[in-house]
């Protein structure tokens, strides 16, 4: 039933030339950009197939817990610098792109950057409410190119969580102007404490598909940046619900739900630790994600480094140590999970300070470890074959986690800590049944009162 519903749906629900844009662009070349990662791999280098950019810094709303520099100087990755980066992506059989900010509406040039790479196929993460009936169109007729547009709750939670007033109407104007265009249009929520009971919902879904909405992503919220507020974040069994909802939800509604952190057998995974996405920010420094706001390289060339993108990423001790911290210590979120690990990573190779503010590694350092999508002996495997068979083959953990034991490092299982000589706080090894009684923060002790 499902797989005739949806069918139906992306036969006669869509414009036929975007829909060859998606198969071709996204579907078959992206496959072939996941494949030769898998084979890079075996020959011990990385470079992610799919690279997600930051055309821009700058934003109309002040989200709760953002932690991009959105009031800062407006800083972006200009056309001639976008185009370089593609390219050199492309040669490494790169095709998919995410498109992020920031707003990227915002970006002056960002129609002349889809327009230039009709082979490539772009994902925009936005709030929409710049999406104009004639940028809807535009967005059509470039065909290579789907708003993911935001939706954070009711129009008073919306309100709350975005720093601004009407914002869920403006954006519902957004997400209309698209569907009416006949956009292939997703929509995404960043789940947290004040929003999941309104849309994390079979309600909500529904909705969705009856307005023609063709995909949609529940993801986590992350406290991070100058204001992180905790206090947002999911529990444990909220996490594992925000799971178990979409799996559910999957086998049985005939829209598309993405995931980032979970393979076909409900293991937790980390899109970076597996290299399979990096992400760069609008001054065009490297990162290991957009929450790991450290970095050694530059998509810019200059006199000190002039090496192309790909020799970059694969030559790069620090993005090499960061994959390999976030394999050995959990199959969740290494910064989560961890911070005073990954902190040590960024000392040893001097990592900047990839921020506007300059306060991330003081941010860094006050961090409660926590747990993230790492929920041992709580796997829910996917219900919907599609899922699971495009998922065994083009995204897991490609083997990264073999052989490690994250029993004694992973934060569901930290239940106390000792210092050792340097006065640093480490975690014990607690029980291994899983993470059902553990907190979802742990205080480490660091010898003060």
């Amino acid at each position: 039933m499902y797989t005739l519903r949806m069918a139906k749906r992306m036969l006669l629900e869509t414009n036929k030339r975007l829909l060859w844009k998606l198969f071709w662009n996204m579907g078959v070349k992206g496959t072939r950009s996941v494949l030769a990662h898998r084979k890079r791999m075996k020959q011990g280098q990385f470079f992610p197939p799919f690279l997600y950019v930051s055309i821009i810094n700058s934003c109309n709303l002040r989200c709760q817990g953002c932690w991009v520099d959105v009031a800062a100087k407006q800083q972006t990755i200009d056309l001639t610098a976008m185009n370089k980066l593609i390219t050199e992506a492309k040669q490494a059989g790169n095709t998919f792109f995410g498109i992020v900010g920031g707003e990227p509406f915002m970006h002056p040039e960002l129609f002349d950057i889809l327009a230039a790479h009709p082979d490539c196929y772009f994902q925009i993460f936005t709030n929409g409410q710049f999406i104009t009936e004639e940028k809807a169109k535009r967005l059509v007729e470039l065909g290579n190119v789907t708003p993911l547009i935001s939706v954070e709750g009711n129009e008073i939670i919306s309100d709350q969580r975005r720093g601004r007033s009407d914002v869920y109407n403006k954006t519902l104007a957004g997400i209309e102007n698209c569907l009416k265009a006949n956009v292939m249009t997703g929509v995404c929520t960043s789940l947290c404490k004040t929003n999941i009971d309104d849309l994390l919902t079979e309600q909500w879904v529904d909705r969705l598909i009856e307005m023609g909405v063709l995909y949609t992503w529940f993801h986590v919220y992350r406290p991070m940046g100058p204001d992180a507020m905790p206090e947002l974040c999911l529990t444990p069994e909220q996490q594992r619900r925000a799971r178990e909802f979409v799996v559910e939800m999957r086998a049985k509604k005939p829209i598309i739900i993405i995931d980032a952190y979970y393979d076909g057998d409900g293991q937790a995974l980390c899109p970076a630790a597996n290299g399979i996405s990096h992400h760069i920010n609008p001054w065009g420094d490297i990162e290991p994600c957009p929450i790991v706001q450290f970095s050694k390289e530059s998509i810019h060339s200059s006199d000190d480094d002039d090496r192309s993108l790909v020799d970059k990423f694969t030559q790069s001790e620090y993005l090499s140590d960061f994959r390999q911290l976030a394999q050995e210590t959990t199959r969740g979120c290494i910064v989560l999970e961890r911070p005073e690990l990954l902190q040590q990573v960024v000392e040893k190779h001097s990592a900047k300070d990839s921020t506007a503010r300059g306060t991330a590694l003081q941010e860094l350092k006050s961090m409660l470890p926590r747990t993230s999508q790492y929920h041992p002996g709580h796997e829910i495997p996917e219900r919907n074959w599609y899922y699971r068979i495009a998922k065994k083959f083009l995204f897991n953990d490609f083997g990264v986690y073999n052989g490690h034991d994250h029993s004694k490092t992973a934060a569901p299982y930290i239940v106390g800590a000792t210092e050792n000589s340097s006065g640093v706080a480490l975690p014990q090894a607690g029980s291994s049944t899983g993470c059902c009684s553990e907190p979802d923060v742990v205080q480490l002790n660091t010898g003060g009162d």
